[in-house]
């Protein structure tokens, strides 16, 4: 049986960051090569990457998804978007002394602007009453959505940094947070060293956060989120392997996206969705290598890069990082995972 309680580790709580470093890229970068663990700052990434090597990224942009309303009855409401349905619909999570029925209308800055119409288990669906957008709903009214391990309110710094620079396409209610380290300037300088750049699109949803709440792991049933692998996207990654260069996943997002789209056993163009839960066992078709955070204990992502670089050696990775006192989670620091590069 895979366990749950096999993947855990103790993280004391100030290394968990709040905040983002005060200058976009200044993060650390944690390498494990040839059996040894070096330490490093971010922009060094560039001197592990090869001319004809391929990155990843994600191109999503995050939503304003948590919004802060009212019962008709006057019983305050927050709603934290899981996923848009449609242009006017969406499935979300609710706190409320009363859960909603279908019908109820809920009042945002004195407006009925939803209506709860349905329940599927811890979600509800929400429409808008008046056919309007509801990306305009959440983009005059919705607070960003910080994680729940940073114990703040979101404040204005928030707008740009819980964003990537390269954030395209509306729909994420969290962040690709690998993304985050990157700014216009690194991509070019990365690009000028023949290194070439792909987006795909992975909309983040938040039952990323949600833990797994099963001890075996074969159990647990993943969460839905929306991609979309184009055919541009194929061809530049076939064309890369087939010269003998490397496909780097920036974050977890792109590899779950990248393997999603080659479960036939090729890779091929996918738009859809995706419950890939990555574990051990797990044929990794795609990615050579991985950049990406720290992540939580009995989490379905710390699985993920076990299952990348072996378990035991995960261990030794993030016992090293809580000695050396890296920033853990979505802004914190990061790693470059490749396991040719670490092979002894």
């Amino acid at each position: 049986m895979l366990k749950l309680s096999d993947y855990d580790y103790h993280l004391p709580e100030e290394l968990i960051a709040q905040f983002p470093p005060k200058v976009r890229g200044t993060s650390r970068l944690l390498v494990p090569k040839a059996g040894e663990i070096y330490d490093h700052t971010f922009e060094d990434l560039i001197d592990y990457l090869e001319p004809g090597d391929r990155i990843v990224i994600n191109n999503t942009r995050v939503l304003p998804a948590r919004v802060f309303a009212e019962k008709e009855t006057g019983g305050k409401v927050e709603i934290m978007v899981e996923r848009l349905v449609s242009e006017t619909e969406v499935l979300a999570q609710i706190k409320a002394s009363k859960a909603l029925k279908p019908g109820q209308k809920v009042i945002i800055d004195g407006k009925p602007l939803l209506e709860m119409v349905d329940r599927d288990e811890a979600f509800f669906l929400l429409k808008t009453i008046n056919g309007s957008p509801i990306a305009t709903i959440l983009e005059t009214y919705g607070h960003l959505p910080l994680p729940p391990y940073i114990t703040r309110s979101d404040e204005e710094l928030d707008q740009s940094r819980y964003q990537t620079v390269f954030n395209k396409e509306e729909g994420a209610v969290a962040a690709p947070t690998a993304g985050l380290h990157f700014t216009a300037e690194f991509l070019e300088r990365i690009k000028a060293k023949g290194i070439d750049v792909t987006e795909i699109t992975l909309h983040v949803g938040a039952g990323t956060f949600q833990p797994i709440r099963t001890e075996d792991l074969n159990e647990h049933q993943m969460h839905k989120e929306w991609i979309n692998v184009p055919q541009s996207a194929v061809d530049d990654i076939v064309a890369t392997k087939a010269a003998g260069k490397r496909v780097i996943a920036i974050g977890t997002t792109a590899v779950r996206a990248l393997e999603s789209a080659a479960l036939t056993g090729e890779l091929k163009p996918f738009v859809g969705d995706t419950n890939i839960f990555i574990k051990p066992g797990f044929e990794f078709r795609v990615i050579d290598g991985l950049l990406t955070n720290f992540h939580l204990p009995k989490s379905t992502l710390l699985v993920l890069v076990s299952t990348l670089m072996g378990k035991s050696r995960i261990e030794e990775i993030y016992q090293h990082a809580v000695n050396a006192r890296y920033r853990f989670f979505s802004y914190g620091d990061s790693m470059l995972l490749i396991p040719s590069l670490d092979q002894k």
